[in-house]
């Protein structure tokens, strides 16, 4: 595949995605028409609630929602601009694959890129960036997004050079995601993780205080250098434990912006109680964040293809969505989310409507003429606060059925997470925001020895025929027949169960402008296109 441009960036698809939140504003503000926002000699500071606090500030070992705070302090060398549905150069001014086989992918550094702490941020600060991530490889951390990478070379001061192990034409989504922040060689251990409550990042804003579980306090970076253009001037989050502690803050104006955690209710009634909504606005719009369950090979009953397939014939995900969530979400049948190429309906062609005689014949026709026990794990504090009615529930359909013995148990993250990396859960609840809109995402971090869940699940047909073959089409349009015969395995395997897709919602005072732009397609918050309005 010849090389070609796109503002530096080359050989990139323009077909199949789409951002994975595409959002509207509807408005929920009594008596007040459009308001516009315009130049002010204030100081403009934003408060944003959120229930997604960072485990770690250590880019090399978070993959998961820490990856908020770090897209607003670190600098990737490409990221998504407010509307863009493919990768843009940030850190560098310009990035291209030099061969015509997606093998070797060169980025020139901006001139003259500094770090918060006034460190120069070079090429040889991206060298060690990526080979400091490798080297430590912290379990289940971000290391597994680089399994295509061979080696990074620099070239002078503002040139790096990825060689690739094999062709792989997302590789420019990956270099788009936090987990490729670019950190300070003078303040981060090349061989384990820095510790404290500090960060030296060259993004938009410099973390002013940080305080674990409770609040993190930015403010403009003043050696910045990239895309990003800031409407405001200091941005506190002020992390939330439940989303109507979280709803009741915004209310009594302690906060200015709520997102991530929202609980179904709380939005439920915000569009439907015209006093709830009085001076707060709603952003309402699609997104790709998933839900799903994961079953443990380890487990005497979680590795019986037979019982996983049973579970899934009992599941009723339309009433988990209706019952629990609203239908603020909707049922999904694929691990491949509505609005990217390669989302299918298998879970639904394969079993159909929920049937308990349908699983009783599965069970019985593979010896097992008893009630299943399972335990079923789920995060009290990561997900939102409807969790653990949604476990309930699950319990609810499994025991109905009088085919399975369900206990569920819950933990906070830290402690579920860990949980995790044991390998202690049967099965468990986790949920999915995708690092790069692209239906590769949803399955390639999941599949492997070695893969995000630490729950290992080989797949030779997957990884080794399906993947290689789809990372060779830079034309991200045409690769659904790959990812249709990847979820007709991972359909007939059901080691992984989707339950549903989210939709996005952000609550904002109506002072605040810039909620439908904030959202990047992984749907993390982009905190500097968040202001204040400043004229009625």
């Amino acid at each position: 595949m010849a090389a070609a441009g796109l503002r530096g960036l080359a050989g990139l698809p323009r077909r199949g995605l789409r951002p994975a939140a595409a959002l509207v504003s509807i408005s929920l503000i009594s008596g007040c028409g459009v308001l516009s926002s315009d130049d002010s000699d204030e100081e403009q500071q934003i408060t944003v609630g959120t229930m997604s606090a960072p485990s770690t500030l250590d880019p090399a070992a978070a993959w998961d929602s820490s990856w908020e705070l770090y897209r607003n302090v670190f600098q990737t060398l490409l990221s998504f601009p407010s509307g863009a549905a493919e990768p843009e150069p940030d850190a560098a001014e310009s990035c291209k694959f030099t061969d015509g086989s997606n093998q070797v992918f060169t980025c020139e550094l901006r001139e003259d890129l500094k770090f918060s702490d006034g460190h120069e941020m070079d090429a040889q600060a991206v060298k060690y960036t990526f080979d400091r991530m490798r080297r430590i490889d912290v379990k289940g951390g971000p290391a597994g997004l680089l399994g295509s990478l061979d080696s990074v070379e620099t070239k002078g001061d503002r040139t790096v050079t990825f060689r690739l192990k094999k062709p792989d034409a997302t590789f420019p989504f990956v270099l788009s995601t936090p987990a490729m922040s670019i950190v300070d060689p003078r303040e981060y251990p090349a061989d384990k993780l820095r510790e404290g409550s500090t960060i030296a990042g060259s993004g938009p804003y410099s973390l002013k205080s940080y305080q674990a579980g409770e609040r993190a306090e930015l403010v403009k970076n003043t050696n910045y250098k990239g895309v990003a253009e800031r409407k405001n001037d200091a941005v506190t989050i002020r992390y939330f434990k439940k989303s109507a502690t979280m709803v009741e803050a915004l209310r009594d104006k302690q906060i200015d912006v709520t997102f991530r955690g929202l609980a179904s209710q709380d939005v439920v009634d915000m569009q439907a109680n015209k006093n709830a909504r009085e001076g707060i606005q709603l952003v309402e719009g699609s997104g790709t964040e998933i839900r799903y369950l994961v079953f443990n090979p380890d487990d005497p009953w979680a590795r019986k293809k037979p019982v996983r397939q049973a579970f899934a014939q009992v599941i009723d995900r339309p009433a988990i969505a209706h019952k629990i969530y609203q239908d603020t979400v909707e049922p999904l049948y694929s691990m491949v989310p509505q609005g990217l190429t390669g989302h299918g309906t298998g879970f639904f062609d394969d079993y159909g409507d929920p049937s308990d005689s349908k699983a009783a014949n599965i069970l019985k026709n593979a010896g097992i003429n008893q009630p299943v026990p399972l335990t079923l794990w789920y995060t009290t504090d990561r997900y939102g606060s409807a969790t653990e009615g949604e476990f309930k529930e699950i319990k609810r359909q499994l025991e109905a059925s009088g085919l399975f013995k369900i206990t569920i148990k819950g933990r906070p993250w830290t402690e579920f997470d860990a949980g995790t990396k044991k390998r202690e859960y049967p099965v468990f609840g986790r949920g999915w925001f995708p690092d790069f809109p692209d239906a590769e995402n949803f399955i390639a971090p999941f599949i492997g020895e070695k893969n995000v869940l630490n729950t290992p699940y080989p797949s030779r047909e997957i990884t080794d025929e399906v993947l290689p073959r789809s990372r060779r089409e830079a034309d991200r349009g045409a690769v659904a027949d790959d990812f249709e015969q990847a979820q007709k395995v991972l359909v007939d395997d059901a080691r992984l169960l989707p339950l549903w897709q989210g939709k996005q919602y952000i609550m904002a005072s109506e002072e605040i402008a810039g909620g439908e732009r904030a959202l990047d397609p992984s749907a993390i918050m982009m905190m500097w296109e968040l202001e204040r309005k400043t004229s009625w």
